[in-house]
């Protein structure tokens, strides 16, 4: 726990470390990704990320969590100390967990424990199926009201039997019962004006409050309605090329800009099919920077917000009484050339900034005789 912060006079008690010259931020959060589930995409024995079926809530991505992951260790030298580890496939994929990085075993890494059920949104437009003779480009989704019937259906039978009072043994729909009564938060993957307006407004409809938006490549559209149901948004990856011709070239790179500057609580994520990729997370940060967004706004995106998102009260931030999940870099922690870590702390305790690739690393740099 931080018992000081900043010009504060402390006693000197146990190790002091000299950072001058050097900066100090809290650890960099990673929401919604499948990292520990999945080692090597090739080798169907190491994949837990996608069970079997459609409508899924009960399956606990937290049981299958690997703490030794190779994935999850290579977090930690650029910062990222926290994720929620997600399912996915599927409509309704599973229940996410909020771990740290630095465990024996998931009991060890837990912090929160099913967070959340996480629901992919159907979309208005599909990619034609070229083997069946379709063309290749989009076109509309003829099932896409069938579809999000479905979903409908499904939100209400699991409210209508969390009310009865002759409950059959259904796991499933005992899984939803959270986003019902406040313990558990709905986060819904959309893109489009329509699909984020009709997954919000049906969600609602059917008693579920606290949503959270993943995605939102078309949000900025409709700040408003955001505003008005008080939804949090999580930009997916910004390193990304326009999903229309329609769209400006640089609207990814700003989304999450237009996103805060419009008044909402806005997060980073990665939406990068590679795991690995995470770990560029503060990267993506720092490129809003370059878009023209402040420096400390940007750096809450990792940070402080998505703290807030996930609802973490006790991390994301420097303050009195938060976890002590920090870690010192050399340099700017959201430039390329300034992330180097030179120590790192989970609750307190200093871990280890050694990985596979940094022996890798260091292995070969003194075989070319480098320094």
């Amino acid at each position: 726990i931080l018992t000081a912060v900043g010009t504060s006079s402390v006693s000197a008690k146990g190790t002091i470390i000299n950072a001058t010259g050097k900066h100090v931020y809290p650890g960099f959060i990673a929401p919604a990704k499948s990292l520990g589930l999945i080692e090597v995409n090739a080798v169907r024995a190491s994949n837990d990320q996608d069970e079997i079926g459609d409508m899924i809530p009960h399956i606990r991505s937290i049981i299958a969590y690997n703490a030794e992951s190779k994935v999850v260790e290579s977090m930690r030298p650029n910062g990222v100390l926290i994720g929620q580890i997600t399912p996915q496939g599927g409509t309704i994929s599973g229940s996410s967990s909020i771990v740290q990085f630095d465990a024996w075993n998931w009991e060890d890494a837990a912090i929160k424990t099913d967070d959340g059920i996480h629901l992919h949104w159907p979309s208005t437009f599909r990619r034609g199926r070229w083997w069946a003779g379709e063309s290749r480009g989009y076109q509309p989704n003829k099932n896409y009201t069938k579809q999000t019937q479905k979903i409908t259906t499904y939100l209400k039978s699991s409210k209508a039997f969390g009310s009865g009072e002759d409950q059959a043994a259904n796991e499933s729909l005992k899984a939803m019962q959270g986003l019902f009564d406040g313990s558990k938060k709905l986060y819904v993957y959309a893109d489009g004006e329509k699909e984020i307006i009709d997954a919000i407004t049906l969600s609602k409809q059917a008693g579920i409050n606290q949503i959270v938006l993943i995605g939102a490549y078309q949000g900025y559209k409709i700040i408003p309605f955001l505003k008005q149901h008080d939804i949090p948004v999580l930009v997916q990856q910004t390193h990304a090329l326009p999903k229309s011709a329609d769209d400006h070239y640089d609207l990814p790179y700003k989304l999450p800009k237009l996103l805060v500057e419009g008044g909402l609580l806005v997060g980073l994520q990665n939406s990068s099919m590679s795991n690995f990729q995470t770990r560029n997370l503060p990267f993506y940060a720092g490129q809003l920077v370059g878009q023209g967004m402040d420096k400390e706004t940007a750096l809450q995106l990792i940070s402080g917000n998505t703290a807030k998102i996930l609802g973490l009260d006790k991390y994301g931030t420097l303050e009195l009484g938060k976890s002590a999940t920090l870690f010192i870099s050399e340099g700017d922690a959201l430039d390329m050339m300034g992330n180097n870590l030179s120590r790192a702390f989970i609750d307190g305790r200093d871990i280890s900034l050694e990985t596979h690739q940094t022996e890798l690393w260091k292995r070969y740099m003194g075989k070319y005789n480098q320094k």
